[in-house]
């Protein structure tokens, strides 16, 4: 079986590509210079050319707080563009499995219990990252039309919680949260600092998972495709707090320090813990846990600041 994985060169594409069973498929992986999915002309060129059977589509611009919300125009534009751009080619040029990368950042922002499938679209979004929120939501729902269109493609969307991993970017103003707290982290140590900054409160929760667990995933979908539902979580089933999470690297990395809270920081959404009855109900379940995770994300980080 041929796949297209693109954005390959991205954390959940190398981590899809690591994976024990990546070795099973053929995987096509051009990167930006090979394929520039924001032309149009040219994705359908690749895949006229290529003739994949299966597309999976990670490929997007990403980033933390920090970065959606200075350049809100640039990620609701081009991973609009990138979205629409590869399905329509993958529809145009034959392709049967579609497995499109969305994001927990879909869901309203005021729901505080879990967040289930059935909850996108039901209400207004989390302003800090509406923009690349909305260019998710689009894509989706492409694919839902196109489902209701013709069977000759099938289109599944998977709706990750946040992740983090080997691979991850580690800048303090352009990641995630916990590679940047563990870039944050290992400068106060290497500084002697005696406080680390926490931003808001450090009372909201999140779901944090490794991506080689959504990679695990990838691949138990790609095996049971007929069960997998038409959009499925893929998470933890359960949250900790800010605090909780600058708590644990500290004890991973040895930090003694302590932490100061910049109120006048945003904070996001106070809860987003996705809903893993689906994943539950077809036997799969994260492996990784939060210690584990995290220090294999500070070793990577570690081998790669060197």
């Amino acid at each position: 079986m041929k796949i297209l994985l693109t954005g390959s060169n991205g954390m959940v594409g190398k981590n899809i590509l690591e994976h024990a069973d990546a070795s099973k498929y053929d995987f096509l992986t051009p990167g930006s210079r090979d394929l520039n999915l924001l032309n149009a002309k040219e994705v359908e060129t690749y895949l006229e050319k290529n003739k994949p059977d299966v597309v999976i589509h990670c490929a997007g611009l990403v980033g933390g707080i920090q970065a959606n919300m200075k350049e809100p125009v640039r990620f609701l534009v081009e991973n609009s563009d990138m979205g629409r751009n590869i399905v329509l080619a993958a529809k145009s040029s034959g392709v049967k499995y579609f497995l499109n990368m969305a994001s927990s950042c879909m869901y309203p922002k005021d729901h505080d219990g879990l967040l289930e499938e059935e909850l996108i679209l039901t209400g207004p979004l989390e302003p800090t990252n509406e923009g690349y929120a909305l260019a998710k939501i689009m894509t989706m729902r492409l694919g839902q039309y196109i489902n209701k269109e013709t069977q000759q493609m099938t289109f599944k969307t998977l709706v990750p919680c946040n992740l983090y991993g080997r691979w991850d970017k580690f800048s303090e103003k352009n990641s995630h949260m916990i590679p940047a707290v563990i870039r944050k982290m290992d400068n106060a140590i290497r500084d002697n600092s005696e406080s680390v900054e926490v931003w808001g409160s450090g009372n909201a929760r999140r779901e944090f998972m490794d991506a080689a667990d959504l990679a695990d995933f990838v691949f138990f979908a790609l095996k049971n495709w007929e069960k997998i539902p038409e959009i499925i979580n893929v998470g933890l089933g359960h949250d900790h707090s800010i605090n909780d999470y600058y708590q644990a690297v500290a004890k991973i990395l040895g930090y003694k320090g302590k932490f100061h809270h910049d109120l006048t920081k945003p904070e996001g959404m106070k809860r987003k813990l996705v809903s893993t009855k689906k994943t539950d109900d077809l036997g799969w379940k994260s492996k990784t846990s939060l210690e584990a995770g995290i220090k294999k994300a500070y070793e990577f980080y570690k081998k790669e600041s060197v």
